[in-house]
């Protein structure tokens, strides 16, 4: 089960998985221990903060030594709850849809694609990797009957409300929506909005502040 407690504020969850993914690029090289000084620079959070998100958890690290990595990545994990697997149903088998079933860093955290559905006949009975591309028209049984609760839209913007309704009737209650269209969930379904474009023109907000001051600057 996991520690995660209901007073702990969401910045704190959000911040959980850049600490995990640099401990298990740590631990890839070879680290077994990591100072929150460290540990911070390669999240690019200040130090001090990843000791108080820490702090929600239980007691981390040794003054002097700092943490175990091995220790830190399983408590982590634990905390997220991606110490165990969680199946994901994935519809749409297009080019955004493939690249998501093939990324070895889902795997790496737990989450296993375990079906792709699609609409197209030139893609359904196709494969992607180790997975054989399923007709929609049997995204409620499979879905049920492999107990797969978390959802990832990856489908034409016009489809993705379609798509988000019979994933949350068939007992979905994640749902990944890499579509720009904002779909709309029933209670009990917790929706993620991920669109690429978004994500860039966040990041062009600060690229266009820093042209601006870099003159000034001179």
């Amino acid at each position: 089960m996991s520690e995660v407690q209901e007073h702990v504020p969401g910045g704190v969850i959000e911040r959980l998985p850049a600490y995990l993914n640099v401990l298990l690029q740590l631990r890839s090289s070879g680290e077994m221990t990591v100072s929150s000084a460290r540990l911070g620079e390669l999240a690019r959070v200040n130090p001090a903060q990843i000791r108080r998100d820490l702090t929600h958890f239980g007691s981390f690290g040794r003054r002097g030594i700092g943490y175990d990595v091995q220790t830190l990545v399983e408590r982590i994990q634990h905390i997220l709850g991606s110490d165990h697997v969680h199946r994901l149903a994935l519809v749409g088998a297009g080019n955004l849809g493939s690249a998501i079933a093939r990324y070895a860093g889902l795997s790496k955290h737990g989450f296993i694609v375990s079906a792709v559905f699609d609409t197209d006949p030139g893609k359904i009975g196709g494969r992607i990797g180790d997975l054989v591309v399923l007709d929609m028209k049997d995204l409620e049984r499979v879905v049920r009957k492999q107990a797969i609760a978390i959802g990832v839209i990856a489908v034409p913007p016009e489809a993705a409300q379609a798509v988000a309704d019979r994933l949350a009737d068939a007992g979905v209650r994640v749902l990944l929506n890499y579509t720009p269209v904002m779909v709309q969930v029933p209670d009990g379904v917790t929706l993620h909005n991920t669109d690429p474009v978004q994500e860039l023109l966040h990041t062009l907000y600060y690229l266009s502040r820093r042209e601006v001051v870099a003159p000034e600057a001179r």
